[in-house]
């Protein structure tokens, strides 16, 4: 089912690097993107420390076909060395600009990685006009509680086929015998459990509006 173009929400979500937004809205936007509304991804570098130049970018590209993703935008900036400054924050303005997004998701700005705090606190500036902006966690966010959550329940498998994608990195989480497929199953259930559903993915608001038709 797709919604009618009037009514067709459009959604971007933005990482430090690829596989950042799989993990933290994957599920949300594989279930907007199913019922016809447009997702969008900014990814800010191409996670060369992670592998080998180049092989991150084509997983990301990748995982965006199972988000349904319409573009990706890249931000060009090398891997740990994300700013926090106005070249940053014009980068994020301009594609805010282009999308018009109704919805914005970001990391957390409380997060051990330097290029994911630094995202989050850039984008804060850059989105002050979007009335919706929410923050995602991953698995190095920190004091994270969420008060919105997405049931993914029915497209839990879908996030986990995007996540795959991202093969290079399914193994690298310095947790011995844990996969990254492990780690957001886990925290799929524990989103849950708290929002009284299987599995859910949790956000923590920076403004949410709720319209109420009259």
């Amino acid at each position: 089912m797709h919604a009618e173009d009037s009514q067709r929400i459009r959604l971007l979500a933005l990482g430090a690097h690829p596989d950042d937004i799989e993990a933290g809205c994957g599920g949300t936007l594989i279930k907007y993107a199913r019922n016809g509304h447009q997702i969008f991804l900014m990814v800010m570098t191409e996670g060369e420390r992670g592998a080998k130049a180049g092989i991150r970018k084509r997983e990301q590209q990748k995982a965006a076909k199972s988000l349904c993703a319409e573009k990706i935008y890249w931000g060009g900036y090398p891997d740990a060395e994300l700013p926090m400054d106005q070249g940053l924050i014009q980068q994020i303005e301009q594609v805010v600009r282009e999308v018009a997004p109704h919805f914005i998701f970001v990391h957390f700005h409380d997060d051990t990685h330097q290029d994911h705090r630094n995202l989050a606190l850039s984008t804060v500036t850059a989105t002050r006009y979007t009335k919706n902006v929410l923050f995602y966690e991953g698995p190095t966010t920190q004091n994270f509680s969420p008060t919105v959550f997405v049931d993914i329940d029915s497209v839990l498998e879908d996030k986990i086929d995007a996540l795959r994608a991202h093969a290079s990195q399914v193994k690298k989480t310095n947790i011995e015998g844990l996969s990254i497929v492990d780690i957001i199953r886990s925290s799929a259930h524990f989103r849950g459990i708290q929002g009284r559903v299987k599995n859910a993915e949790g956000f923590v608001p920076l403004r949410l509006f709720i319209n109420i038709k009259p």
